[in-house]
This record gives C-alpha cells, structure tokens and sequence, in this order.
C-alpha cells in the first residue's frame, strides 16, 4: 500500500509527563480504529468521554475522543483525536493498540502537514507559514508567520496567476482572430495592458525595501574588542546568565560564544568573540580569525574599549558602535567623539541604555515588516522569475505564440510558488522540518 493510503497517528502535544496529551490520526482507517478502541464513535466534532481499550479487552485510559470526517478535517482526510492522560505508559499502551490494526503506523516529521497540503487545505506558503509559526522564538516572528498562514503571499499569488490566465486567454484569442485585424489589435491591446500592470505589481513587491527574509533568522550583533576589555562580561550581562568564561587572562575566550535573544520582540543572535590581537599561539589566531570573520558578517559591532586606546580594525560593511567599557573603575569620561555609551557590564551601569538603543535599532533595521509580502529566499526567486517571464512577453514585435508560451511559464512560476507544480524536490525539505505530530 502507498504511505499516502495508509492511516498515521502521533503524539500532537509537548513532551511528557503532562496533564493532558493528545494522540492523533488522519487516513482511511481513522474512524475504524476510533470506534474499535473507544468503543464507538461520536457525533462529528464532539468530544465524548470514552473507556480506551485494546485489541485484548485490557483498559488503556478513561479519555476524551473527538472524529471529525473527511473533507471536513486538518488533513483533508478523516481525522480521530484521543485525549488521553499525558503518562508515558498510557502513551506507550494506546500506540500499541492502534500500531495493532492493519496499515496503520507512527507518522513521520510533517507527514500531516503534507497531507494537508496535498489535499488542498493549504498551499505551500501557507504551509511554510506554519513552520515559521512553530518556529517562532518572538512576537515579530510570530505575528509574520501568522500573516503568511493567513494566506498573505498565497492569495496574491493565486491573484496574480489569474490575470496572467487571462491575459494568456485574450493572447489565444486573439491567435484565433487572426485573420480579423480589428478584432485582434484590441484582444492584443488588452492582453498587454494587463500583463504590464502585472509586472509593475510583481516588480514592487520584489523592490520593496522590508526585512522580512532576515527576520526569520535574526540580527547579528557582534561584541568585539581586544582581550580582557569586557566581552563576556556583556555577553552575560545581556543574556542575564553564565554563558561566557570571565578571566583576567587574555584569550580566555577562543571561539565564537552565540546567544539568542528577544529584543521588544525583535530576535538578536548575540556573538561573543575573541579578543582581536597579535598572537603566537595557534589556537588563539584561530580563534582570532573566526571572530573577525563573524564580525565582518555581522548587523552590528559593538566594539570595546576600555579606555587603553586600541585602534580598531576596519570593517567595510556593517554598522560599528564603540562602547567604553569599565565606567565603574574609569570614572573619567572618554573625550572621544566617537564612543557612543559609557557602560559598566559588572554594575549594569549604562546596560539599560544599551539594551534600548539596541531594540531601537532592531526596529529600524527591519523597518514595517508587516508590509513585507516576501518572508523566504525561495519566494523572492518565483517571483523574480515570474516577473523576468512577463517582461519577455513585452518584448515588441514578439510573436503571439511566443507570447503565449512566456506567459504560460510566467504561471507556471507562481504555480511552484504555491506548490501546486514541479515542487516536489523541495517538498521533503520544507516538511521534513515539522514536528512528528504536525
């Protein structure tokens, strides 16, 4: 039998022990098994207390059971739910019982999902919206998966394929009418009015200035510096925990120290680095390399200085705040025009200060994602190929036909877009991410 014809269930709730864990199973045999372990089966859509019970008659759990039949499900499939008590040994002796019964078997990572999607119940951005939902560390994240979910790439893209129909439509007909000059001038005339309309609406949201593809990922933000003028004591002072080794010592730190936060709901990725100095000592230089290599990629450098002067290398990308360190033992200010905060990462002096102005340049780094229609790399690419298709079909003296065939891959393009073809070499990527449950 083909997976796809065989009954999955799954654990669909955290980690146990819990209160309560949730079981559960979409395919062909779903209201088969629920009605073989519970004993029957309930109205759609209404939880029912029931006793569980196994092939052998022995008692499972006393649980709540819901059915909800096919189409009218998650999956598009018939779909069972057991809400079970959340111990491992009540898990362990209802996925017994329904591994029991004949093509039924433990889902794999975003096998749902897929099912879901297969079934028509989503397209692909409405799916890649889900996995950034799970994914999701802060509200920023959230609130852009959830728009996304909602349809917000999907529903224009079906849009857009509707027109580029359409055009492709008054295109045939006017192949048609031929020999009727009048009648395909204007049929033509349309077709082209449309399709640049079209390609002016793509070409704005590809141009629109919007983070939204980082904030998936994260702003960089590295702390660097030479040795011992403070770094990890900021990298603990921010993430509010022992993350770092603090020392006297120079090049205690040898490789990159990462930390993930959520700023004002923004997520950070934070780097602790290497003191930057010469050194004989291999493993030091490496450590070296790999902290100007990170720095070099980073959002933004704090840089610090204790006051000692040492000159900072020069980065040709990102942007560089350099920070005086130890204000609680160097009471004296810095004359320096440039340093931009006067900070104590032992007492927390000026830490507050820092933290905001690091949220406010989060901010302005991602600007209104919420306008930001493009939220993956693989979006960006269909789009652009799509608007590169309508820009061939404009070419003047073109052919109909030609025209015709740009437009047909123009659709084409946004048709792998929303998954519906020859997306099957990312499909296993994209849902291979999921969880097991979903």
């Amino acid at each position: 039998m083909h997976a796809n014809d065989q009954t999955i269930f799954a654990l669909a709730t955290g980690l146990l022990p819990s209160a309560i864990a949730i079981v559960r199973m979409s395919g062909p045999r779903a209201g088969e098994v629920l009605k073989a372990v519970a004993g029957e089966l309930p109205p759609p859509r209404t939880a029912r207390q029931a006793a569980l019970r196994a092939h052998s008659g022995g008692p499972i759990d006393d649980a709540l059971v819901l059915w909800f039949p096919a189409p009218s499900s998650a999956t598009g499939e018939d779909v069972a739910e057991f809400h079970i008590h959340g111990g491992r040994a009540v898990l362990a002796s209802l996925t017994a019982a329904l591994s029991s019964f004949d093509d039924v078997r433990p889902a794999e990572p975003g096998e749902f999902t897929r099912r879901a999607f297969e079934h028509g119940k989503l397209d692909l951005t409405e799916a890649e919206g889900l996995d950034d939902l799970i994914h999701a560390d802060t509200e920023m994240q959230r609130r852009q998966a959830m728009r996304q979910l909602g349809g917000l790439l999907g529903d224009r893209a079906r849009q857009w394929r509707a027109q580029i129909i359409e055009a492709a439509a008054l295109i045939e007909a006017g192949i048609d009418f031929s020999d009727e000059g009048d009648v395909q001038g204007d049929l033509m005339a349309l077709a082209f009015r449309k399709i640049a309309e079209l390609h002016s609406e793509i070409s704005e949201v590809l141009a629109a200035e919007s983070k939204s593809e980082r904030l998936r990922d994260g702003l960089v933000v590295a702390i660097a510096g030479a040795p011992n003028v403070g770094k990890s004591t900021l990298l603990n002072r921010l993430a509010r925990r022992e993350v770092a080794i603090v020392s006297p010592h120079a090049g205690t730190t040898r490789d990159v120290i990462e930390v993930h936060l959520d700023l004002g709901g923004y997520p950070v990725t934070l780097f602790d680095t290497a003191g930057i100095r010469d050194s004989t000592d291999p493993v030091e230089q490496e450590g070296i390399r790999r902290a100007q290599a990170r720095v070099g990629d980073a959002d933004l450098v704090l840089w610090l200085d204790d006051g000692r002067g040492e000159a900072r290398p020069s980065w040709p990308d990102g942007t560089v705040w350099r920070l005086q360190t130890k204000a609680d033992v160097n009471r004296t200010a810095s004359a320096d025009a440039g340093i931009r905060l006067r900070i104590s990462a032992a007492t927390g002096e000026g830490i507050d200060l820092l933290i905001a102005a690091l949220q406010q340049f989060a901010a302005d780094y991602f600007g209104s994602s919420e306008a930001g229609v493009i939220t993956r790399h693989r979006h960006r690419a269909t789009l652009q190929d799509a608007a590169s298709m309508l820009q061939c079909s404009m070419k003047p003296g073109l052919e109909p036909e030609l025209v015709a065939e740009e437009l047909r891959l123009a659709s084409r393009s946004l048709g792998r877009l929303l998954g519906r073809v020859d997306v099957e070499d990312v499909l296993g990527e994209i849902f291979g991410r999921f969880c097991i449950g979903k």
